[in-house]
This record gives structure tokens, sequence and C-alpha cells, in this order.
């Protein structure tokens, strides 16, 4: 009888943890894919923009900026701007205040955050705008930048 109250009790534990995996997993699958960032990588972002031939959006960024977190929050989780700055650029959100992002802040002259910037493969500025921005804002300011390289 113990044997098979254990073997009960095993069953039970390994079918929960299997349901929570599964379940996991299809909540992953199911979610809407988002703005995708090259984290703190601006070596990366280069390679992968010369690779792919086009441009790169840059996200720079400070952790405590709060305009900061409302485009995180709110701007790059529109679904326009998803599609749009996806299919036609290499995103890069770069913590100005960590690893290469101090240099790159003051090789880019950076006065305040957010700063949103797009570079040519090479990684030559090709457009810049400071602040918070909406979505339409930003839509336009990419299609701006896509001007540029015609």
């Amino acid at each position: 009888m113990k044997i098979f109250l254990r073997s009960i009790a095993v069953f039970v534990i390994v079918a929960g943890i299997a349901f929570y995996a599964i379940s996991k997993n299809a909540s992953r699958k199911s979610a809407a894919p988002g703005l995708i960032f090259i984290e703190n990588s601006w070596p990366e972002a280069l390679k992968q923009a010369s690779v792919k031939h086009k441009y790169i959006f840059v996200d720079a960024y400070a952790t405590w900026c709060g305009p900061c977190k409302m485009m995180r929050s709110t701007t790059f989780k529109d679904k326009r701007v998803i599609e749009f700055f996806n299919k036609n650029f290499i995103n890069a959100a770069l913590d100005m205040e960590k690893g290469q992002g101090p240099q790159l802040a003051q090789a880019w002259q950076l006065q305040a955050y957010p700063t949103l910037y797009v570079f040519d493969e090479q990684g030559k500025p090709v457009l810049y705008a400071v602040g918070y921005i909406d979505a339409n804002e930003l839509l336009k300011f990419g299609q701006a930048a896509l001007k540029k390289k015609n």
C-alpha cells in the first residue's frame, strides 16, 4: 500500500511539473513578439547592419530615466512600431551608463535621455531625436531616416 501511495505522489508531482512546463511554453509562443533589440552591444549592431545592409536604430537610455521607461512601455509596444522597425532596422538598446555606454555617449555628444539615433550600416549618424516621442512620431522619424538612405 505504501509503494502504491508513493507511486501516486510521484506521478502527481511529475504531472504537475510537466503541466507547468507545457503551460509556460504555450504562453511564450502565444505572446506577441515585441520590438527586437540587441541589448548593450554596439559592435553586434554594427555587425548585423553590415551583414543585413540595414540602418541601425539606437535607443540610448539610462535606467533611471522616466521618459525612457515610458517609451519602453508604450511607444515600443505599438504594433505598427514593432512591425516597421523590426522589418527595416537593426534595433539596439544601449544603457549609456554601463559598459561601452559612457564612451559612446561622449562620442555621440549625448545631452539627454532618451536619445534616439539612426546610423547607417557603417555607424555614421543619419538622424537623431531627443526625448520621449509617441508611436506616430517614432514612425515618422524612422521613415525620415529611410528616405536619407535612397
